[in-house]
C-alpha cells in the first residue's frame, strides 16, 4: 500500500468533516478554514482530528495543530506522521 498524498488526506478529511458535521458533499474546499466552513469550535475540531488519527493510524500532538485552520494544513501535519 502506498503512502497517501497530502491531497488524498485532505480529501478524506473533507469527506469525514462533511459526514460528521452535515456539510453538503463536495461543498467544502480543502483550502477553506474548517472552523468557518463547518461552523465548529475547537472541541469539535479535536474530535475531527481524533477521527482522522484513527483513520490513518497516526498520533498527532495537540500542540502541532494549534495554529492549523485549513483542511490542507491539517492534512500536511498528518502526512508528516505517516
Amino acid at each position: 500500500m502506498s503512502t497517501p498524498t497530502v491531497s488524498d488526506i485532505a480529501n478524506q478529511l473533507v469527506e469525514l468533516a462533511e459526514e460528521r458535521f452535515g456539510a453538503p458533499p463536495g461543498g467544502v474546499d480543502p483550502e477553506a478554514d474548517f472552523y468557518e466552513t463547518l461552523g465548529i469550535d475547537s472541541y469539535q475540531a479535536m474530535e475531527l482530528l481524533t477521527e482522522l488519527e484513527e483513520t490513518f493510524g497516526v498520533e498527532v500532538p495537540d500542540w502541532e495543530v494549534q495554529q492549523v485552520r485549513t483542511f490542507k494544513g491539517l492534512a500536511e501535519v498528518v502526512a508528516r506522521r505517516l
